[in-house]
């Protein structure tokens, strides 16, 4: 039935999507060629931006890489040459001081500013939250600064960038640490204009700041996405024109495909009814016969199908002077009156939640407590061999005829399991069985009688009789009760 769902299924996709396309081709083209498109020019764009952001990257890189190159030579070069020279001075203006030369980072700032005055593109500044007195900008003054130095203070070796609209202009801004070396702590920790003297090597002790518009290159690959777009379109614009003449040519091929499935679906789908109502009268022939248990068990590819049961109640029940009877009716009136009684019986079965095993002849056998195990056994059986002198008593009013049963239960362990090849039959073994066969044959005609561990399991809800020590043959003497009535439930 699955099987048969899912190609019904996948039978009118199909369908349904050869209709789509039959009937809005152009649409369908149209759609694909946009979609197309507007993913090329987002994957662009996306291309783009990255190569926008790495280009701006590397320069910058380049950019502070130059300055630091450029400062360290100043200091190796110039200011380590000269700072033991009486005759020389070292401070930040040294433009109104002769014999005087600038501060490494004095000579940073001031090439930072004519490399920014020189380049219209380009910034480059050092920014601090502790520069000296004398600067005329001295703290960080936008929020960018701010959010570089705190960056920078917890990821001295990773650079903080962004990208901003500043002035109307986009702007990559890129900042990297500076961090204090042996040389400038000693300056800053004694120089009288410092606003911090407590600065150790590795502090980070503000930022280098380098700026570049990045709008000529956007602008540039602007045009380069808008001339993709073009050349894209123009190729789905071709591909479509291709697909569209594939297409009708494909028309009737499809038409006649769609024929032929819809025949073969059809045709799958009747045979699969047909295999499943088969199976269905299978499973009720074997559902007959067999346990539902037993059936799955058997169905799912289980073999030699055995169980043990530790705890089982077994009844026989056998109807009284039938033999007799039989001669004195004709055989449908007798098959139909013994075909009255059983499905009776098989009703009680069924409503107590027992397993018939079989019939012999005017003989009756049921099982309680198997193929599934239940707590209750005994008090199934015996509610059923109750039911079942009830049955006999109508049966026999109805017909104006003398019937009576005589009933045998016992309790205790069996073994289950099913025999037979092309004819399966469920049946029980043990001892427990047998004892249950002797209970009936021996028992009083009319009466239900129980053996000692039936009884033992059902003396404290039913009442009974006892009747005494009876011969058992291949067992010797045996203990035997009549179960006569269950109590009531005191309100």
């Amino acid at each position: 039935m699955i099987t048969s769902k899912i190609k019904k299924f996948s039978s009118l996709s199909f369908t349904k999507a050869v209709d789509f396309f039959k009937k809005r081709t152009i649409a369908s083209l149209i759609l694909l060629l946009f979609t197309g498109v507007s993913i090329a020019t987002i994957d662009m764009i996306n291309l783009s931006s990255e190569l926008i952001n790495t280009q701006a990257l590397q320069s910058s890189l380049l950019y502070a890489d130059a300055l630091q190159h450029a400062r360290t030579l100043y200091n190796e070069a110039v200011v380590d040459k000269l700072k033991n020279e009486e005759s020389i001075n070292i401070n930040y203006n040294h433009f109104e001081q002769t014999k005087t030369i600038p501060f490494p980072a004095t000579f940073l700032i001031e090439l930072s500013e004519r490399i920014s005055k020189d380049n219209r593109g380009v910034s480059v500044k050092l920014f601090s939250d502790y520069p000296f007195a004398f600067r005329k900008a001295p703290n960080p003054r936008d929020p960018f600064e701010r959010e570089a130095l705190a960056y920078l203070a917890k990821n001295p070796d990773q650079p903080y960038t962004r990208i901003m609209n500043v002035n109307g202009k986009k702007v990559f801004r890129y900042a990297q640490a500076e961090i204090m070396k042996s040389s400038c702590v000693a300056c800053h920790n004694s120089h009288p204009q410092s606003t911090k003297r407590d600065w150790k090597v590795g502090d980070v002790r503000g930022g280098l700041e380098i700026s570049s518009s990045i709008d000529f290159l956007v602008q540039q690959n602007r045009k380069g996405i808008l001339s993709g777009v073009a050349m894209i379109s123009g190729l789905f614009g071709l591909a479509g024109i291709g697909v569209w003449i594939v297409f009708n040519r494909l028309k009737k091929v499809s038409i006649e495909l769609e024929q032929k499935v819809r025949i073969r679906t059809k045709e799958l789908s009747e045979a699969n009814e047909s295999l499943s109502a088969e199976q269905e009268k299978s499973n009720n022939l074997l559902l007959n016969i067999l346990p539902k248990p037993i059936v799955e068990r058997l169905e799912g590819g289980e073999k030699n199908i055995s169980d043990a049961f530790a705890g089982v109640s077994i009844l026989f029940a056998d109807i009284v002077n039938f033999t007799p009877l039989s001669e004195l009716v004709r055989p449908a009136e007798l098959v139909e009156i013994l075909n009255s009684i059983f499905c009776k019986f098989d009703d009680l079965s069924a409503n107590y939640g027992l397993e018939k095993i079989k019939t012999i002849g005017d003989c009756y056998m049921v099982a309680s407590g198997l193929p599934e195990s239940c707590p209750d056994h005994a008090e199934r059986i015996a509610d059923m061999a109750l039911a079942m002198q009830e049955v006999i008593r109508n049966v026999g009013a109805d017909l104006n005829i003398e019937l009576d049963i005589r009933i045998g239960i016992n309790s205790g362990p069996v073994v289950a399991g099913v025999i037979g090849k092309k004819k399966f039959v469920y049946d029980l073994w043990g001892d427990t069985v047998n004892v249950a066969s002797r209970m009936e044959s021996h028992a009083v005609n009319g009466s239900i009688q129980v053996s000692e561990s039936t009884y033992q399991l059902l003396k404290y809800d039913y009442v009974f009789e006892e009747r005494g020590m009876i011969t058992i043959k291949g067992k010797g003497e045996m203990k035997a009760y009549i179960l006569k009535s269950k109590i009531k439930p005191m309100n």
